[in-house]
């Protein structure tokens, strides 16, 4: 017997009452979420600090450590991103499309909820507040899977989510988190078949590698970020050395930041000192071509693995190429098909690369720290879908629904 199937029945029969409930309802649900983050602040930080001290002991390394952290401004912040979904309409029950036949039978299509959704993440106790109140506004019951790092985070915070939403007079089961994060426990959770309707993977390459190759229920792919930036022969250097700063540099542990810079030939002389001194300084490595190297006295010669990997941290792979046609070849070649931005004034060269460029979000002149359900204009999303179906990008509400069709008729038949 599949251990998480406890959990599977209680989440199946919650959803039920989730498909009745009205918008009021839900949104009174969300605004009572915030308001008890906000009280048990002090509660939830109390048990971020139990899986800090571990996470501290285990050698985890800093940018990781920030992923876990949690501070007043983070929690009112997590509260903020659960209130700002009460600004946005319900997508459940929308009228898609609506057609009446030649023989006057009606036929509807309407938005519905997924059902339930599992999702299984590593150390970013926000995420269980995020998921679990974007999955409640789309009408979907929740089963989280958090990573160990952050376990007693987790706990805490879905405790606080479970008694808030039972006062609003939900079902408290609409959001529930797997009591133990063993590999067993994922296993279990990926093979939920009958009770889970996906499963939606957050965090590093291994994890989402597990979930896609070991799951037997459907899963939405979200990606790791592989994220580039090319700046073109073009580029106004001031410009190009601030997106690239910002990519890399605003926040390293999370998955729009950028891990791979392209100079090109003709101005790499000049935009690689300016570009990877500034980051330097800000004590990020840099992993460099021969080419690179050859350039910056400071720079480590990059193998082949540099240039596919995550780094989540304060390093980054650099290459010199000729033109945007091996800079998007490059691209096709390492990229995890997330976010990638070219730095220019040609707009011969943005059209080729953002036609060109398979990648879920496609920047022409700006960071790829914009890659986001907020800074989208979504809300909060569920994670950012690398893959083509069911959804890509960031993953707002509409994207975690689904849809049926509703046939009126007055007894015809076939």
């Amino acid at each position: 017997m599949n251990s998480l199937t406890p959990l599977g029945i209680k989440a199946k029969e919650a959803s039920k009452s989730l498909n009745l409930a009205s918008s009021d309802l839900k949104n009174k649900a969300l605004r009572f979420i915030a308001e008890a983050l906000k009280t048990d602040c002090k509660e939830i930080i109390s048990a971020n600090k139990k899986d800090l001290e571990i996470a501290r002991q285990n050698g985890m390394s800093k940018a990781m450590i920030d992923r876990l952290s949690l501070d007043d401004k983070r929690v009112f912040a997590m509260a903020d991103g659960v209130l700002a979904l009460l600004e946005l309409d319900d997508p459940i029950g929308k009228v898609l499309e609506e057609r009446t036949r030649e023989n006057g039978i009606k036929i509807t299509k309407i938005s519905v909820p997924l059902g339930v959704i599992g999702i299984i993440y590593e150390a970013r106790p926000n995420v269980t507040s995020d998921a679990a109140a974007i999955a409640l506004k789309a009408g979907s019951a929740v089963i989280l899977r958090g990573g160990k790092e952050a376990f007693n985070s987790n706990l805490k915070i879905t405790e606080v989510m479970r008694n808030a939403i039972a006062r609003a007079g939900l079902d408290k089961d609409c959001i529930q988190l797997v009591p133990d994060t063993s590999r067993q426990s994922a296993h279990d959770l990926m093979t939920l078949n009958g009770y889970l309707d996906v499963l939606i993977p957050r965090g590093g390459a291994g994890l989402i590698k597990a979930a896609v190759e070991n799951s037997t229920v459907p899963v939405i792919e979200t990606g790791t970020g592989n994220c580039h930036a090319f700046i073109d022969e073009s580029a106004d250097i001031g410009m190009a050395s601030d997106i690239v700063f910002n990519g890399k540099v605003q926040r390293p542990s999370v998955c729009n930041a950028l891990e791979s810079l392209l100079i090109h030939k003709d101005i790499a002389k000049k935009a690689l000192p300016e570009i990877c001194g500034r980051l330097k300084d800000a004590g990020v490595e840099i992993r460099g071509c021969s080419k690179v190297c050859e350039i910056l006295d400071f720079a480590v010669l990059a193998n082949e693995d540099d240039f596919a990997k995550e780094f989540l941290g304060y390093t980054i792979s650099v290459k010199v190429v000729k033109d945007v046609f091996e800079a998007v070849e490059h691209i096709q070649k390492y990229s995890t098909r997330h976010s990638e931005v070219i730095v220019t004034k040609n707009a011969e060269n943005a059209k080729y690369f953002t036609c060109v460029v398979d990648s879920a979000a496609v920047y022409v002149n700006a960071s790829t720290r914009f890659t986001d359900g907020g800074e989208f204009g979504l809300g909060a999303e569920i994670g950012i879908s690398t893959q083509k179906l069911h959804a890509r990008g960031p993953m707002g509400l509409s994207e975690i629904t689904s849809y049926k069709y509703i046939i009126s008729g007055n007894g015809q038949i076939r």
